[in-house]
C-alpha cells in the first residue's frame, strides 16, 4: 500500500468522515420525511412503509460489504495487496449479481409485498410506485455500498463521505423539484421522491466507481473475476452470513418489542419512535468509532499485530464509553426541549424525557457492543458475537420487554430496563471475549503464494 495511505490509518483519521456519512444518512432521511410532510401525510405513510421493505434488502447487501471490509483490511495489514484486490473485484460481482437478482424480485413483487405489510388500499398506489422505482435500482445500492467498503478499508473515508455529501444534496435539490413541480418540473408528488432518490444513487455510483479505480493502486481485474480464487468467496460468506443474520435477529426482535409497546397504547408508540429518533444521534459517535476500530485491528491482525490490536480494542472501547456517557447527559439535559421539536404533548414530553435520561445507562452499554464487537469482526471472529446476540436479543431484550412493560405494567419505562439489561450482559461477554484473546487464530490471511 501507498505510504500516503498508511499515514491515514489512525483512528481520528478514519472516524471523523464515517461520523460525518452516518449523520447525514440519519438527517437526509428526516430531511425526505419532512419534504413529503408538507405534500401529504399519506404520502409520508406510503414511503415509510415502502422503506421498512427496502431496509431488509439492505441489510441483504450489507452481509457481503461487511466481509469484504474486513478481508481487505486484512489482506492490506498482511501487504498481500493482490489478494486485497481480487477480494474486491469478487465482492463487486457478487453483490451486483445479488442485487439484481433482488431488484427484479422486488420490482414484480413490489404490490404483494406491500400486501404483507397490511398497507391500506388508499396508499397502494403511492408505495408501489416508490418500490417499484427504488426498489428496481436497488442493486445501485449494493455496488455503492460495497465499494464504500473497499475505500474505507484502503483507508479513504473521506471519499465515502464526500460522495455521500453529493449524493443529499441531490437528493434534497431533486426532492425539491419534483414532488412540488418547481421551474416548470412535473409535480409527481411520491414518484419525484422516487426519481430522485435513484438519480442521485446512479450520480454516487458513478463518481464513487471513478474514485476507487483512481484510489486502489494495484489493478483491479473486473474480466477476471471467474479465474480468481474461490476462498475469497468462501470468506466472504462466513464473514458476512452471521453478521447478516445478527442485524435480521435484531430487526426481528424490535418488531416484537414494537407489538408489546403498541400493546400500552398509540402515545406509548409515539413516545417511542421520538425518543429512538434522538437516541439514534447519541449512538452515532460509537458507530464511527466502532467502525474506524474495525479497519484498524484488520490491518493490525493482517501484519501479525496482535497485541496492538487487543491495546487498539480496549483503547476504542474507552473512548466510546465515554463519548457515549457525554452525549446521553447532553442529550438527557436538553431532553425537552429536543422533544418539544416532534410533539406539545405534557404526557409524551414528560415520558420521553424520563426514556433519555435512562440513555446515560443504556448507551455506554451499547458503545460496550458496538465497539467490542467491530473489534471482534476485524480479527475475524464473527460467529460469536451472532450467537451470543441473538440468545441475548430474545431471552432478555424480548423477554424483559415483556415481562416488565407488559406483565408488571411499568410500560416503556420496563422496557428500556429491559434494553439495559441486554447491552450490558451482552457488553460483558463481548469484553470477556477480547481479553480472552481467542480471536488470535480466527483471521482469513492466506499466504502470498497461496494467492495467485
Amino acid at each position: 500500500m501507498q505510504e500516503n495511505n498508511k499515514q491515514k490509518l489512525t483512528l481520528f483519521a478514519l472516524t471523523w468522515p464515517l461520523f460525518i456519512e452516518l449523520f447525514l444518512h440519519m438527517l437526509m432521511g428526516n430531511a425526505d420525511t419532512l419534504m413529503l410532510s408538507l405534500y401529504s401525510d399519506n404520502s409520508v405513510a406510503a414511503v415509510g412503509v415502502a422503506n421498512q421493505i427496502l431496509s431488509l434488502v439492505v441489510v441483504m447487501f450489507g452481509f457481503i460489504a461487511t466481509g469484504t471490509a474486513i478481508l481487505v483490511a486484512q489482506n492490506l495489514g498482511a501487504k498481500n495487496e493482490l489478494a486485497a484486490a481480487q477480494v474486491s473485484v469478487i465482492s463487486l460481482g457478487a453483490n451486483f449479481a445479488f442485487g439484481v437478482i433482488l431488484s427484479i424480485g422486488v420490482f414484480f413483487t413490489s404490490k404483494q409485498l406491500l400486501q404483507l405489510m397490511d398497507l391500506p388500499s388508499e396508499l397502494m398506489g403511492e408505495a408501489d410506485s416508490y418500490l417499484k422505482i427504488v426498489g428496481g435500482l436497488s442493486f445501485v445500492q449494493a455496488l455503492i455500498m460495497t465499494i464504500g467498503a473497499i475505500l474505507r478499508s484502503y483507508g479513504f473515508t473521506k471519499d465515502a463521505m464526500y460522495v455521500t455529501i453529493g449524493m443529499n444534496l441531490l437528493n434534497v435539490i431533486g426532492n425539491y423539484l419534483f414532488i412540488f413541480g418547481t421551474f416548470g418540473f412535473p409535480e409527481l408528488g411520491v414518484t419525484g421522491v422516487a426519481i430522485s432518490t435513484s438519480i442521485s444513487k446512479c450520480v454516487g455510483l458513478i463518481v464513487i466507481t471513478v474514485l476507487l479505480f483512481k484510489r486502489i493502486p494495484y489493478k483491479l481485474d473486473i474480466f477476471k473475476i471467474f479465474k480468481m480464487p474461490v476462498h475469497h468467496l468462501k470468506n466472504l460468506l462466513a464473514i458476512g452470513l452471521p453478521a447478516a443474520g445478527e442485524q435480521l435477529s435484531y430487526n426481528a426482535s424490535q418488531m416484537m418489542i414494537t407489538y408489546f409497546i403498541a400493546m400500552l397504547g398509540t402515545e406509548a408508540l409515539t413516545t417511542r419512535v421520538y425518543a429512538f429518533n434522538l437516541m439514534m444521534f447519541i449512538y452515532l459517535f460509537a458507530i464511527a468509532i466502532g467502525q474506524g476500530t474495525q479497519i484498524l485491528i484488520g490491518h493490525q491482525i493482517g501484519a501479525r499485530k496482535y497485541e496492538e490490536a487487543y491495546t487498539r480494542g480496549l483503547k476504542s472501547l474507552r473512548l466510546g464509553i465515554l463519548i457515549s456517557f457525554i452525549c446521553a447527559l447532553v442529550f438527557s439535559i436538553f431532553s425537552k426541549p429536543l422533544l418539544s421539536i416532534f410533539t406539545s404533548n405534557e404526557n409524551i414530553l414528560a415520558l420521553g424525557s424520563i426514556l433519555i435520561w435512562m440513555t446515560i445507562i443504556l448507551e455506554p452499554g451499547r458503545a460496550f457492543n458496538i465497539v467490542i464487537i467491530n473489534s471482534l469482526r476485524g480479527t475475524g471472529d464473527v460467529k460469536f458475537p451472532v450467537i451470543v446476540g441473538i440468545i441475548s436479543m430474545w431471552g432478555v431484550a424480548v423477554a424483559l420487554s415483556y415481562i416488565l412493560g407488559i406483565h408488571f405494567g411499568l410500560g416503556l419505562i420496563g422496557v428500556w430496563i429491559a434494553f439495559i439489561a441486554d447491552e450490558w450482559i451482552r457488553g460483558i461477554l463481548m469484553l470477556r471475549r477480547w481479553k480472552s484473546k481467542v480471536w488470535m487464530n480466527k483471521n482469513f490471511i492466506y499466504d502470498k503464494e497461496n494467492i495467485a
